[in-house]
């Protein structure tokens, strides 16, 4: 079955270990939106609470526990009262481990909640019998307290994974209920943001949020994006510049078209994605539901065969049932159900907050693994847009100065070069005056007056037609690298030439160092030529350069890298990309929003920003390692408590009580729960 055939597959599927019964979640109950992930920690606090009061006098009037402190505080039918406290905190509080119990022996599929089920119902009805006076011990004050030790690490655990989720909800109140629509007559009209649909016009307001995605039609503004992409400084805006939903306005006002409302939003997108994150069923968490579901047949084997073992030594039943009850309240898998899902959630949160979605995480957690990145070069490695990369100013002139007049007359025009002078005339907060005359030379370039003198930007064909003199070895180099050339003439004498390219990222550079210091190797893969590939590929000391593919070749070439013997991810921003990214073992989609990047990638960087790889490699390999440290505590903890609470060295003097079996188990919880938030990006 192809790759991402089976993961779709796999991405629908809810969890087979279902807790649902006992509103105990694994992770994806509690995704983005579930308004009952909340009550059903409030639930359990109530529970909790009402429990614990009742504990205190259930303790009191234990017979065991008088004989502890030193009193004597029996008087008639206390053990009535004692059994019917008892009672109602067996019903109530446990009941929803019954339910839970329930549900999981209806599936056929024991695990957590019946094995809880067992040690509280054991507890119960053998502490019952005192009542009749078939016996003389009680387990209920064991039997209260464990109930709500239970219910407490239920809570809290259900508290811890909902707070996660909370993070990712704050998404959602990025999005304005209302907007003001431009009718036809240019009156405003207050509606709903459900009801814009692409196409209308809208009026955003300064200081506002935007509530929708769109093109600016008129207006200019900085906005903070901050949220959304984690760019901290503002981002100016003009139009024919896309807006994210989401986003808040600065000082101007901006009349925008909508181009996707309500579902189809970046927002709702990214919302979409969270909540699929949060289901996806990860291979770790697999493992551990299959442990759970074997644990159980263990201790309730292990139960009975300490029951008849103690009985055939000659022991008492009443010994022998509470070393059954130890064992069985020891063995309960709570810790272990809990070692990967918290670990998960709290992944989740601190990818969505470092603007990394993960999809699919299966293919996440395998990352760890990975030792080849192959990267798309337009838009990925590079800005995919016209940037100055060399100013070569003749005698006599300053950069700032070919700049200053250069800008002055590309100003005046929409060409892509034009566009990269006047970002680099801004970068350089050069002021440029306006020119006297401007004039475009259809194919060749510019011509016009500034500060009073003849200024020409042209072509290389140009400067020969014109047989102006300029220096062909400089000029050779900057066309041998793929670099587009522009010439400054003033006055009919060359002035400086200026070399264009689609600009490398600077934090493209900071990502292949840093991949080759976790021993990774760094490709590129791309449709480009040669030159322009060699270029970008010697600026970032690539491994690997793959030039001149066609699209359909990508996913080829893929394929013999994997060949060769690597774990490849790719990554890539457009729809040619798209065979590649299905092709990797890990598919990376730069920039959110776009249908390939949702249908294809297994992670999604929603800023387009490549050192945000590495973060995925760091990620995985530190939640891998967190959720086999809670799988072998869980674990190890059972395999060493087990024998312990069957008595194995009792002959030692060494026997566990079944309530201190009980507070040890809640230990292994916490250490559990504590490892998983120590989780750090």
């Amino acid at each position: 079955m192809p790759k991402h055939e089976s993961e779709q597959q796999h991405q629908g599927m809810k969890h087979d270990h279902d807790h649902s019964g006992s509103h105990h979640s694994t992770g994806h109950q509690h995704s983005g939106g579930d308004k009952h992930a909340g009550h059903h920690v409030d639930d359990f606090k109530k529970r909790f609470y009402i429990c614990l009061i009742i504990t205190i006098p259930i303790m009191a009037l234990s017979p065991m526990i008088q004989m502890f402190i030193g009193v004597h505080w029996r008087f008639p039918y206390d053990t009535v009262l004692l059994f019917l406290l008892s009672t109602f905190v067996f019903f109530y509080g446990g009941k929803p481990f019954l339910v839970g119990a329930y549900r999981e022996l209806n599936q056929k599929s024991p695990g957590m909640m019946t094995l809880i089920s067992l040690a509280i119902v054991v507890a119960y009805v053998y502490s019952s019998l005192i009542v009749i006076g078939l016996t003389d011990v009680d387990f209920f004050w064991e039997l209260a307290t464990l109930i709500v030790i239970m219910l407490l690490g239920h809570w809290l655990e259900m508290k811890s994974i909902l707070g996660a989720s909370n993070a990712l909800e704050e998404l959602v109140k990025l999005i304005p209920s209302e907007a003001h629509l431009i009718m036809e007559n240019g009156d405003i009209k207050e509606v709903s943001v459900s009801e814009l649909s692409p196409e209308q016009t809208i009026l955003i307001k300064p200081g506002e949020r935007i509530p929708v995605d769109g093109i600016i039609v008129k207006g200019q503004s900085s906005l903070d994006e901050s949220m959304l992409t984690g760019e901290s400084v503002p981002v100016i805006k003009n139009p024919g510049d896309k807006l994210i939903g989401g986003a808040v306005n600065g000082e101007g006002a901006l009349t925008v078209t909508v181009t996707n409302s309500g579902e189809k939003g970046y927002l709702s997108q990214v919302i979409s994605l969270v909540k699929e994150a949060q289901e996806s069923k990860s291979k770790t968490q697999n493992l551990s539901d299959r442990a759970a579901k074997w644990l159980f047949y263990v201790a309730l084997g292990a139960g009975l065969i300490t029951l008849l073992v103690w009985l055939s030594l000659g022991y008492g039943f009443n010994f022998a049932i509470q070393r059954m009850v130890t064992v069985m309240i020891i063995a309960c898998p709570h810790a272990l159900g809990l070692a990967v899902p918290l670990v998960v959630s709290t992944t989740t949160s601190i990818a969505a907050k470092k603007g990394l979605l993960i999809r699919n995480r299966t293919a996440f957690e395998e990352a760890r693994k990975l030792n080849a990145v192959v990267f798309d070069k337009t838009g990925t490695l590079t800005q995919g847009k016209f940037g100055i990369t060399d100013i070569l100013p003749a005698s006599g002139y300053t950069e700032t100065e070919i700049l200053t007049l250069v800008g002055a007359l590309e100003a005046q025009s929409e060409h892509p070069i034009s566009k990269g002078v006047v970002e680099e005339v801004k970068n350089r907060e050069i002021k440029i005056p306006e020119p006297e005359s401007f004039e475009a030379l259809t194919g060749k370039g510019l011509k016009g007056k500034v500060n009073g003198k003849d200024v020409l930007v042209v072509s290389p064909g140009f400067m020969e037609d014109q047989k102006i003199d300029y220096p062909i070895s400089e000029y050779n180099k900057l066309a041998s690298q793929g670099k587009t050339v522009v010439f400054a003439v003033v006055d009919n004498q060359y002035a400086g030439l200026i070399g264009l390219a689609d600009k490398v990222r600077e934090s493209a550079k900071n990502a292949v160092e840093n991949l080759k210091s976790l021993g990774i190797k760094s490709m590129m893969l791309t449709g480009d030529n040669k030159k322009v590939a060699q270029w970008v590929g010697e600026s970032l000391h690539l491994d690997e350069i793959h030039a001149e593919v066609l699209p359909h070749q990508k996913a080829d070439k893929i394929t013999e890298i994997q060949k060769e013997g690597y774990m490849v991810a790719m990554t890539g921003d457009g729809v040619n990309d798209a065979p590649a990214l299905a092709k990797a073992d890990l598919g990376i989609a730069i920039g959110a929003g776009t249908d390939v990047a949702i249908e294809t990638a297994d992670i999604v960087l929603v800023r387009s920003d490549p050192n945000d790889v590495v973060s995925i490699l760091d990620l995985s390999r530190k939640a891998y390692n967190k959720m086999i440290q809670n799988l072998w505590w869980a674990s190890g903890y059972n395999i060493i408590a087990i024998p312990l609470a069957a008595g194995i060295l009792y002959g030692a003097g060494i026997v566990l009580d079944p309530a201190i079996g009980a507070i040890l188990m809640s230990l292994s919880t916490i250490v559990v729960a504590i490892n998983a938030k120590l989780l750090r990006a």
